[in-house]
């Protein structure tokens, strides 16, 4: 029988109620990305509601020539849009080898990392914490590269043209080439699957929506 993402949404809400509230378990349905979330439990771990958008990471995960020999990532941060650092975790459901859906778990330990700094008080004066590498390990999280949860697509968007136009080091006076080099970069990531990334894009370049379709297009007749 073949496997349909509808299947999953009992196993969110089950998951949700089973791992408490301090787990978030999402959904995507990946016939429709511009539906974004189509099951969600716990929501306030990260504030996002049924149809978020795709999170960046798991776009770029999309375009991975690997995917087909991995089922899941697990442990990798994950920043929430209300600035928690959240540990994920990602399942790739699969129908006949064809990724169709992702299942994610995020987790939020920000109160048991405050129950631990109480702990370390008892025991050591304020200023011994204060200097103590455990008091800035939320910044050393922040260092890693981490996914960005509840950004609009828009937001998802101008984040991807930022890193690719900086990555590019492209200036502020654009070339026919820098911007061809800017798409061709977007379009490996799969920023256009999204809704209005296009129309958004064109604003960014200076240029037209039809402009940025020919650039794709020619894209998609080279590979």
């Amino acid at each position: 029988m073949a496997n349909t993402i509808s299947s999953y949404f009992k196993l969110v809400e089950f998951l949700g109620i089973t791992l408490g509230p301090d787990y978030e378990v999402v959904l995507y349905d990946l016939h429709n990305i511009d539906k974004g979330i189509v099951a969600i439990a716990n929501g306030h771990v990260s504030g996002r509601s049924l149809g978020s958008p795709l999170s960046v990471k798991h776009l770029d995960a999309l375009e991975r020539q690997d995917l087909q020999s991995i089922d899941y990532d697990t442990n990798y941060n994950a920043l929430a849009g209300n600035n928690k650092l959240l540990r994920s975790s990602t399942l790739y459901i699969k129908d006949d080898g064809k990724i169709i859906g992702l299942l994610c778990i995020n987790f939020d330990d920000s109160k048991y990392k405050d129950i631990s700094r109480t702990i370390m008080e008892l025991c050591h004066p304020n200023e011994l914490i204060t200097k103590n590498a455990f008091e800035s390990i939320d910044e050393i999280e922040l260092s890693y590269e981490s996914d960005s949860l509840g950004m609009t697509v828009d937001d998802i968007a101008m984040s991807a043209i930022k890193k690719v136009m900086g990555n590019l080091q492209i200036g502020e006076k654009l070339t026919k080439k820098d911007r061809m080099s800017v798409v061709a970069a977007m379009h490996e990531k799969g920023i256009f699957n999204l809704k209005g990334s296009v129309s958004l894009v064109a604003k960014e370049l200076s240029c037209s929506e039809a402009t940025i379709y020919r650039y794709i297009q020619n894209l998609d007749t080279t590979i």
